[in-house]
């Protein structure tokens, strides 16, 4: 008869269907959060604002639940990957917040391999340990699964917050109000229309002797360069904004405390195409290419 598995075994296990339990909710509530988010801007847009502040409150609940499980999920794979450490009777210190915080939170959530884990939990450390992480009686427990698990309603800076954002986010014109002096442009004071890549292109200048004819050739090679629209964008430095939560409803891209935002000739430039014959515009092709190299050769 082979030997029964132990009691860390079967947390691992449990653990691990935990956390795809928990990224699948999550990809869920996405899906459903991006639709509610849709009638929100649809409610703004026929200015049914009342409605609109009674309905935005299950985006924040359900946002507040995906933190929780995004919390819930590092919890988990710490425990798997520090399996060692459970080993003893006695829970270790280093361990003992993600412990105590799965076993706080899983009777208060939807995912069932979270309660086979504190089930397991119970049985490693006992029942005394199992009361204290409930009552939280010695604060171990995560202050942020605390106030993520806390019933209580969404202030009225956050609705106003979340209503703003999806406004924005779907073009909708509310809060409607005259637009304010717009901040000073920090990025490509250029003259130009297109944002600069910080890259000049050099014109060598042909050697003395030449013919006209091989002059302007060797000027038209010059001059040929790859479009700024071909491979991509012309910074090689992209900066993505954080993602909106309820601690941070409006995130910003930031510079010494200075707000970062791209400026009327680049959001013109990224929304303007190319024009010409083709992706490459007037640019030629290998063969003149070739053509104008054996004419610089002679």
């Amino acid at each position: 008869m082979p030997p029964q598995p132990s009691v860390v075994t079967k947390l691992k296990v449990q653990l691990k269907l935990a956390i795809a339990r928990l990224r699948m909710v999550q990809q869920r509530d996405d899906s459903m959060g991006k639709t509610q988010r849709r009638a929100m801007a649809q409610l703004l847009e026929v200015g049914k604002i009342d409605s609109a502040r009674i309905r935005v409150e299950n985006i924040i609940r359900s946002d507040i639940t995906t933190e929780l499980h995004e919390i819930l999920e590092l919890y988990c794979e710490l425990l798997i990957a520090r399996a060692g450490l459970l080993e003893g009777s006695v829970c270790d210190p280093g361990l003992e917040e993600a412990v105590k915080s799965i076993i706080y939170a899983a009777p208060k959530t939807e995912i069932k391999e979270l309660q086979v884990v504190r089930t397991l939990l119970a049985e490693k450390y006992g029942k005394e340990f199992v009361l204290a992480a409930m009552d939280n009686s010695d604060d171990k427990v995560s202050d942020k699964v605390v106030k993520k698990l806390s019933v209580t309603p969404p202030r009225e800076e956050l609705v106003q917050g979340y209503l703003e954002e999806i406004a924005k986010a779907y073009n909708v014109d509310w809060p409607k109000r005259l637009l304010a002096d717009e901040p000073p442009d920090l990025l490509d004071d250029d003259d130009d229309d297109n944002p600069s890549g910080g890259i000049g292109v050099r014109i060598p200048e042909g050697p003395l002797g030449n013919s006209s004819k091989v002059a302007k050739e060797q000027e038209e090679l010059s001059k040929a360069t790859p479009p700024r629209t071909i491979g991509g964008p012309s910074s090689p430095l992209t900066v993505t904004p954080p993602r909106m939560t309820t601690d941070n409803v409006h995130p910003k891209v930031t510079l010494n405390s200075l707000e970062l935002k791209p400026n009327k000739k680049m959001d013109a430039a990224a929304q303007k195409k190319p024009a010409g014959k083709g992706p490459g515009g007037n640019v030629p092709d290998i063969t003149e290419l070739e053509r104008r190299f054996q004419a610089l050769k002679r």
